[in-house]
């Protein structure tokens, strides 16, 4: 019998979110050490959840925990962009595709589309960086998000973080907030097409460009992000 997982008690998850915004926004910048009893001083708890919210992160690849260094907020490399993003490339454009295969029977995938367009508006009326990656995020959860195949779902969502930590150090070394928000409508104007397929091979062109655009083989970049992620 399947045993659903504890909820994260209500601290726990106030400080993990906290500690998450102010990673993927820049605020701890990777390697920065997040010391338990100051982080509880922030935030006027105990270490526990502090702790509990620490642990929770690593595994969702936003911090590294060291016997000997603490938990520290994890740096970036092409070796790790690369990684993100490959998975990305196996996962996400058939997920799409299942979307819009199923768009014609199911109302939910309709309404994601309309959740998607509505997400590209407000990127482009985002006042700041961070508003439009948090847009642009919406868009790439809501084009999955109904693909029949909870196990696919989870999957993506559990590596939206590090997506996130992976694009804001893109970003911040090659701003491409236009090319990008072209290539999201392309994508989009796919799916409302029905045309499974050809938003499936837009999506692919748009991740694989994206990463190696801003993470060539072989090339390090600055290890400082600035919002959340695509």
């Amino acid at each position: 019998m399947d045993i659903a997982p504890s909820p994260i008690p209500s601290r726990t998850q106030y400080v993990l979110e906290a500690v998450k915004h102010a990673i993927l926004t820049g605020r701890l910048r990777p390697g920065q050490a997040l010391v338990e009893a100051e982080l509880a001083a922030q935030f006027g708890v105990s270490k526990t959840p502090v702790r509990e919210a620490l642990k929770t992160l690593a595994g969702r690849g936003l911090v590294v925990m060291s016997e000997y260094k603490g938990a520290t907020v994890r740096t970036v490399d092409t070796a790790m962009a690369h990684s993100v993003y490959d998975v990305r490339l196996l996962l996400e454009p058939e997920a799409l595709r299942r979307t819009v295969t199923a768009g014609a029977a199911l109302e939910t995938a309709g309404a994601a589309l309309e959740t998607a367009g509505a997400a590209l508006e407000r990127s482009d009326a985002a006042a700041d960086p961070a508003g439009r990656s948090l847009a642009n995020r919406d868009f790439h959860r809501a084009l999955y998000l109904p693909c029949g195949n909870p196990l696919l779902t989870r999957m993506l969502d559990e590596l939206r973080d590090q997506a996130a930590l992976v694009s804001a150090i893109a970003w911040q070394a090659v701003p491409s907030w236009e090319r990008e928000a072209r290539e999201h409508r392309e994508i989009l104007a796919r799916a409302l097409d029905g045309d499974a397929d050809g938003a499936a091979s837009a999506l692919h062109d748009h991740i694989a460009s994206f990463v190696q655009r801003a993470f060539p083989d072989g090339e390090r970049h600055p290890t400082a992000p600035v919002a959340d992620g695509e």
